[in-house]
């Protein structure tokens, strides 16, 4: 049997907006609006520079409705690249694909093969005695077992099971389409088992491999981390090595400083600049999209929440001088004043801070700010992003109100 190298890939999600970021400058936007497109043309690269025999995709090409048509332009004239190059591609439709109406209807070059959406079906590369089982979704919303209907293996040969799936144990949050389970696909005796739907690099088996290469771009913050692919190098019918390759363009990082130890405004900068620099080389080059939380019980509490805004100015300051490819997505401020017992402050402010704090512990304040947020909402327009934004005001509302009475408080003494 012969020796060869394959990519495996799933989850491109080509043209995907990268989420949290549009809000920038119109200069910044265009820099990271095509960040899908050049992670795909990374991986096109990467599949001809390690002389890769064929691509598996494992679904999710698309992100649902294409806004452009150039989408599905862009795949087509990109695996014309792969073709030059004598390189297959292999692929199934996932659940975003198959919301698509023009995915399955694309013009592809001829080496490109779709597995049918109306049963599993087998691919025989011949040359190289493998053949790749697997079967695209029929409709988005996939809630049957669809590997307990893939074939049995081709003996002789290598055999790859292309499945987009929320394997149990790694779904991560993702929705549970064509569930199955790690130990089903180990009995089913493939050699191979190429996965998408997850977004995070995950190798649930070794023996057989059992593979999720993850995404190939992040496109928000918890997606954080190196994405890519995988290059599967098999010899003698058997897999020897599985290598992940970084593609982003855009690397989503999250820093969690805990301030407790910190009482002055500066040392708490000098460590955020330690943690953007840190963020900044683990990205090996790439853009940093950093979200920043800061927690811990501080002295510092007080003058942090009564300046969000100045707080927010100096640490962009300090990022811009960090890198010009570093962008702070967001600010977390989960801070909290110390905690004192009732005896120990028997000031009038310590009063009125117990108090607030005893509020902030009851519902009468989360009943106050839903009927408050009732009535400004009768009066505005019904859109997915006003329910985005009135069920973060409810969620964060009142811990805000909280934390800036204590800060007047605070600063009053």
């Amino acid at each position: 049997m012969p020796s060869f190298r394959f990519l495996h890939a799933a989850d491109l999600h080509l043209d995907s907006p990268l989420i949290g970021l549009s809000r920038k400058s119109a200069s910044y936007a265009a820099r990271i609006d095509d960040a899908s497109r050049r992670a795909f043309d990374n991986l096109i690269d990467l599949a001809k520079a390690q002389a890769c025999q064929f691509v598996v995709i494992a679904g999710d090409v698309f992100d649902g409705q294409w806004r452009n048509y150039q989408t599905g332009l862009f795949f087509a004239e990109r695996m014309r690249r792969l073709r030059e190059a004598n390189i297959r591609v292999i692929m199934i439709l996932g659940n975003h694909d198959a919301e698509n109406r023009f995915a399955s209807r694309l013009q592809l070059a001829d080496n490109v093969t779709i597995l049918s959406a109306a049963r599993a079906s087998s691919y025989t590369l011949e040359d190289l005695d493998t053949v790749i089982h697997g079967r695209s979704f029929p409709a988005r919303d996939v809630t049957e077992n669809l590997a307990l209907s893939y074939p049995a293996p081709a003996a002789g040969r290598f055999n790859i099971g292309l499945l987009h799936t929320a394997c149990s144990g790694a779904e991560d949050g993702h929705a549970v389409y064509a569930p199955c389970t790690v130990e089903q696909l180990v009995n089913h005796r493939y050699d191979y088992w190429a996965l998408g739907h997850v977004h995070t690099t995950k190798i649930l088996s070794t023996d057989p491999y059992v593979v999720y290469p993850g995404n190939l771009q992040g496109r928000h913050a918890r997606e954080s981390g190196p994405k890519g692919a995988v290059i599967v190098s098999v010899e003698e019918g058997r897999v020897r090595q599985v290598e992940h390759h970084s593609l982003d363009v855009i690397r989503w990082s999250v820093e969690d400083l805990d301030a407790s130890e910190l009482t002055d405004v500066s040392a708490l900068y000098g460590v955020v600049r330690d943690r953007l620099e840190h963020a900044v080389r683990a990205a090996d080059g790439r853009g940093v999209a950093l979200r920043l939380c800061i927690s811990g019980q501080t002295p510092l509490h007080s003058a942090l929440v009564a300046d969000r805004s100045g707080l927010r100015e100096e640490l962009e300051t300090i990022a811009m001088h960090v890198s010009p490819e570093l962008w702070i997505e967001k600010i977390e401020l989960r801070t909290q004043t110390p905690r004192q017992a009732e005896s120990t402050d028997p000031t009038i402010a310590g009063q009125i801070r117990i108090a607030i704090e005893r509020l902030s512990e009851g519902e009468e304040l989360a009943a106050w700010l839903e009927e408050e947020l009732s009535i400004i909402k009768a009066k505005m327009p019904a859109t997915a992003h006003i329910d985005d934004l009135f069920a973060s005001l409810r969620a964060e509302g009142p811990k805000r109100a909280v934390d800036l009475a204590l800060s007047l408080v605070a600063q009053g003494q």
